[in-house]
């Protein structure tokens, strides 16, 4: 009798754990992540991008916590790429992000775009359509997103505010100080942008993170990789350190807003 007892006995509390557990598993959200970017996004100059890149690191910042549960992502960022190589009518990069968004498998996952451009945009020559002006940055990125929310009605999109560069960068693009105020410029673009969206389309598009410009101009000399240009050393791309902390700004503020989103 006080065999069949515990046996039912441990029975039962493996049920009430098993139920625990898939009421746990219940109340976590999957996401699928698309980046949208350019080198930064991508990890140029980083010995192993697939790993080491800031889109990586968000997602393992996002995974850490206790109510999102898989975390599916796929990097859109490609070197030297504008707002105008994203746009959809040239049929360049925007093909490639409709792919990548419904080739994820979970199609119940909260699909997420984080879209970080602009730094491409703010040269004096040499990328897609640059100098982009603040006005043109916007009406683009408009494009993008509108496009994205009527392939996607169920989407989120949120714009990440871009880096500080030095002001003599100067590669095969021309960038320099002239580039950087014009980068500046983008910043309170994307904030109009965004509010805009507030009646249109509530809990859809957002401003992500918004501190990692100041934070990149202040270790610029620990967290930039130093590169050689046409006017001397000039950092653009987050080495190893700066890639960890601009994933963790994009992680951060990701999360901040699926809390948000699903409130």
């Amino acid at each position: 009798m006080k065999l069949k007892i515990t046996i039912g006995l441990s029975i039962l509390i493996i049920l009430l754990f098993s139920s625990t557990c898939l009421l746990a598993q219940a109340h976590k959200q999957n996401i699928n992540l698309v980046f949208i970017g350019n080198s930064i996004t991508h990890g140029t100059g980083l010995s192993e991008p697939a790993n080491e890149a800031p889109p990586t690191v968000a997602c393992a910042y996002l995974r850490q916590q206790s109510n999102i549960g898989t975390v599916n992502f796929s990097n859109q960022g490609y070197s030297g790429f504008t707002t105008v190589d994203f746009l959809p009518s040239t049929a360049k990069a925007f093909t490639k992000v409709e792919q990548a968004a419904h080739t994820f498998t979970d199609k119940q996952a909260l699909l997420i775009f984080s879209i970080k451009l602009g730094t491409n945009d703010s040269a004096i020559q040499g990328p897609n359509g640059s100098p982009v002006s603040p006005e043109v940055y916007k009406q683009n990125l408009k494009t993008i997103a509108d496009s994205l929310l009527r392939e996607f009605p169920d989407c989120i999109i949120i714009f990440q505010h871009p880096i500080w560069y030095s002001p003599n960068t100067y590669n095969g693009a021309k960038y320099l100080e002239e580039g950087l105020l014009r980068l500046k410029s983008y910043i309170p673009q994307i904030d109009q942008l965004v509010a805009g969206y507030a009646a249109t389309y509530p809990k859809r598009v957002f401003t992500g993170d918004k501190s990692a410009f100041n934070y990149f101009e202040k270790h610029y000399s620990t967290d930039l990789q130093a590169e050689q240009g046409h006017q001397g050393t000039f950092y653009l791309h987050p080495n190893k350190q700066g890639a960890i902390a601009l994933g963790d700004f994009w992680g951060k503020a990701i999360y901040k807003i699926i809390e948000h989103s699903l409130n």
